[in-house]
């Protein structure tokens, strides 16, 4: 088997997690950068192209793209699609999942918990979308936000309207949602394969921080979940359309919200805090599911 890794940087942990993965069972494992190639959109003979070569016959395709070149990176990963290249996880579904205000929207159509959230656009509606969602304290995140950054705890109304005021200022899209004060700074990331939770790792923010991501100093260990969060996680990530991703929950008095589904999760954090062969886990479920132009997405549209 051949895989392709769509990933800008091959010495990230995940990217070689996933090479020593990918060799370990005796396949073929090569890393491309999403920005590098070039394409041919033809309807009858569809072609990618990366430094002069062109790219054929690989017979899945694993993207790893960040969060700032996510559109031209579901662009080059709908073009493996068009070639028949299996995919671990459709554009579709990460376009969705990248999408912070329409993802929340389709994890709301289905039933799936979640904090309460508002969105407006004009500025004479500041106070009555901060009551919409509980009132203060209110957590406000930036759409394009990721690894915690753009992400601010306003503890007062006075505050919160300040920092709105500031990013309608700069034209930037946000949410404003309810802070979950009983979760004590700490969150669920759920790792998700396949419509199973093969790992979970509970995230505590460090001293004086909510926000729980490692990225931003916090610390990890092993978690045992209920069957509800486990619930929530799968079915988050099936609403989607999404084979691979991280779910993280909040442990809510109302019980588990997700906050964010990620679909190009790291597995630095939840291998050592589970002690889990995740990229492993991961090979094994493209092995097992792998066909020529099997791409269909199992998420409902949206």
């Amino acid at each position: 088997m051949k895989v392709v890794i769509l990933s800008r940087n091959p010495r990230l942990y995940s990217t070689r997690r996933l090479i020593e993965a990918i060799e370990a069972r005796g396949h073929e494992a090569r890393v491309i950068d999403p920005l590098r190639c070039y394409m041919n959109i033809a309807t009858s003979n569809p072609e990618i192209h990366y430094k002069g070569e062109k790219l054929e016959n690989f017979d899945a395709v694993i993207p790893r793209i960040g969060a700032s070149i996510t559109f031209y990176g579901t662009a080059v990963l709908r073009q493996f699609e068009m070639l028949g290249t299996y995919p671990l996880n459709e554009s579709q579904g990460i376009s969705r999942s990248r999408d912070k205000l329409r993802a929340l929207q389709l994890l709301s159509r289905e039933g799936v918990g979640m904090p309460a959230t508002g969105f407006a656009h004009s500025p004479d509606d500041t106070d009555d979308l901060i009551k919409l969602v509980g009132g203060s304290p209110v957590v406000i995140k930036l759409l394009e936000g990721t690894q915690g950054i753009g992400v601010v705890l306003a503890e007062t109304r006075k505050a919160a309207a300040s920092v709105i005021q500031a990013l309608r200022g700069l034209k930037a899209h946000f949410l404003v949602q309810d802070f979950v004060e009983e979760a004590g700074g700490a969150d669920i990331r759920c790792l998700i394969i396949g419509g199973k939770v093969v790992a979970a790792m509970k995230r505590q923010g460090g001293e004086g921080e909510f926000r729980s991501n490692l990225h931003r100093g916090g610390s990890a260990e092993l978690v045992k979940i209920s069957p509800r969060e486990r619930a929530t996680a799968v079915k988050a990530a099936k609403v989607l359309g999404l084979n691979v991703c991280g779910v993280d929950i909040l442990r809510s008095n109302s019980g588990p919200v997700v906050m964010e589904v990620n679909s190009s999760p790291g597995l630095q954090g939840i291998e050592r805090a589970t002690g889990k062969d995740v990229a492993g886990l991961i090979i094994d479920f493209i092995e097992r599911n792998h066909k020529p132009g099997r791409t269909r997405t199992r998420g409902k549209r949206g």
